[in-house]
């Protein structure tokens, strides 16, 4: 159903939509949205560091119990 808008039916939508909402309600939309990107681009960055800072477990430590074989 969507495939066929093309150039002429997005315009549309876009001057529906500005006449609908008026200019200063859609930047203040806009810059919402940029704000919400740039937050969420900054979380990913901090726990991408966080996630390769973490100290990676190289010691192995045998959890086998004893047995009265081993104490021999």
């Amino acid at each position: 159903m969507l495939n066929n808008i093309g150039l002429p039916g997005l315009l549309l939508i876009a001057v529906v939509v500005l006449v609908l909402f008026g200019r200063g309600k859609i930047s203040s939309l806009m810059g919402e949205v940029g704000k919400g990107i740039t937050a969420f681009k900054k979380g990913v960055k901090d726990s991408t560091e966080e996630i390769e800072a973490a100290p990676t477990a190289t010691t192995v430590r045998d959890v086998t119990p004893e047995t009265d074989k081993d104490k021999v």
